[in-house]
């Protein structure tokens, strides 16, 4: 049986609903963390056979978790599992400045960028082309019913980047006064598709058709090993709106043929022959 405190870290996870990948990797390092100042020896390692399933059921969609859970090794020292849990998140860490550096060539003067969601990695290429003195803007969609898009633009707000708010419906409308779109990535299957936010396959959609080169951010830890498309769970959160149940599919799949490139720390991977 987990700790409390554990357990409500992973209860946290659980219930996030606009910070993505990234963030729910570091947290969920950051209970490893906290498990290896609380037990030890043959406690420890029955603790960490429930992680290996905890972990990844926080969210089964994210590639990351999958990823933290195998890097944990199962052990009953718990000076290992500090250790590794800290190195995990420093590899996150320097995966993403990474990023932001590689992404941010993709920039040139006056690019118009698209993009939908909040993701940590495309805020990261944004903060990299910025502070190397490169004018652009971005077109963000508000991304309802969570509206992720609304924490994005209050990021670009400080760091004075200019921008413009449309609602999810008008993605069609403003691709084509896009010259680059930038996405994030809660997983890259092995076949090469990314699943995001749902809304991201119809702005692959509408890039596609208007000539926009469309690109993927992605730390390493996002690439799934064994997951293929075809076997993503799309999760679903219906609510309801002024007395009708309104259906709500969390994620949706980009086939790789949509995807230019995906950014990651190592390069520019081409899907799907170098995932």
């Amino acid at each position: 049986m987990l700790p409390p405190e554990v357990r409500s870290i992973i209860e946290e996870m659980r219930a996030e609903r606009i910070r993505g990948a990234s963030w729910l990797a570091r947290r969920g390092a950051e209970a490893y963390l906290v498990l290896s100042e609380l037990l030890e020896g043959e406690e420890l390692e029955s603790a960490l056979k429930e992680m290996k399933r905890e972990i990844p059921a926080a969210n089964g969609t994210m590639a990351s978790l999958y990823n933290l859970a195998r890097f944990i090794p199962i052990t009953g020292d718990p000076d290992v599992v500090r250790t590794k849990a800290e190195e995990f998140i420093r590899l996150g860490e320097e995966a993403k400045r990474e990023i932001g550096n590689i992404g941010s060539e993709l920039i040139d003067e006056n690019e118009v960028v698209i993009t939908h969601s909040f993701s940590s990695a495309v805020l990261e290429i944004f903060k990299a082309a910025w502070r190397k003195g490169k004018h652009f803007r971005v077109i963000l969609t508000e991304s309802a019913p969570d509206y992720e898009g609304i924490a994005l633009a209050r990021e670009l707000d400080s760091l004075g980047v200019p921008f413009e708010v449309i609602t999810d419906a008008q993605l069609g409308l403003f691709a084509r006064k896009a010259t680059l779109a930038l996405v994030g990535a809660d997983n890259v299957t092995r076949d090469g598709a990314a699943v995001n936010k749902a809304g991201t396959y119809l702005l692959a959609l509408a890039c596609h058709d208007n000539g926009v080169p469309f690109y993927v951010a992605a730390e390493s830890f996002k690439l799934h090993p064994e997951l293929s498309s075809g076997e993503v769970e799309i999760v679903e959160r219906p609510y309801v709106r002024q007395g009708y149940r309104v259906r709500n599919m969390l994620f949706d799949v980009t086939p790789w043929r949509y995807v230019r490139g995906i950014i990651t720390e190592f390069g520019i991977l081409v899907p799907p022959k170098e995932i």
